[in-house]
């Protein structure tokens, strides 16, 4: 009757999921980039390749995120990480006026310049490094025509 060993295996199987979530963010702080481009709260797991930079993190839920502008995140985000850089991003969107743009990379600048920069296809949108300095709270999208316009399913637009 020695539960010794399934309290040391419980134990270990708890670690092993939290350190899922944290190594996340020292992944991203040892690439040079800051912790706060994933969602505080809701990473459920993290892959990373050190040999491609290939990673992907697995949300418990699709949610939104405010800096200067909305970031949407899906349930799933992935790409490759190098220094200072992610790029073949999919999983997060930007909103830019009224329409969600999908982000297929990021970049810090020089670091002490306090840049970074979203790749959103047609253009670079610049943000302050500071912003991203913290990991933020997530919220859920405030409809279902915000994940269509991300994932870009729909685009058209009508003239009257």
């Amino acid at each position: 009757m020695n539960h010794l060993p399934l309290l040391l295996l419980l134990l270990l199987f708890s670690a092993a999921v939290s350190a899922d979530s944290s190594s996340a963010y020292d992944v991203l702080r040892s690439h040079g980039l800051p912790m706060g481009l994933l969602p505080k709260g809701v990473v459920k797991t993290f892959t990373f390749d050190d040999s491609t930079g290939a990673f992907e993190v697995h949300l418990d839920r699709a949610c939104n995120a405010r800096f200067e502008s909305e970031v949407h995140y899906d349930v799933n985000v992935s790409g490759t990480l190098g220094y200072g850089q992610i790029g073949a991003l999919s999983g997060i969107s930007a909103k830019d006026l009224f329409l969600w743009f999908p982000v297929k990379g990021i970049r810090v600048d020089i670091p002490s310049s306090g840049l970074i920069y979203f790749d959103v296809g047609v253009v670079y949108k610049q943000f302050s490094l500071s912003l991203f300095e913290t990991p933020p709270e997530c919220t859920d999208p405030p409809s279902s025509d915000s994940v269509h316009l991300a994932e870009g399913r729909d685009l058209s637009f009508k003239i009257w």
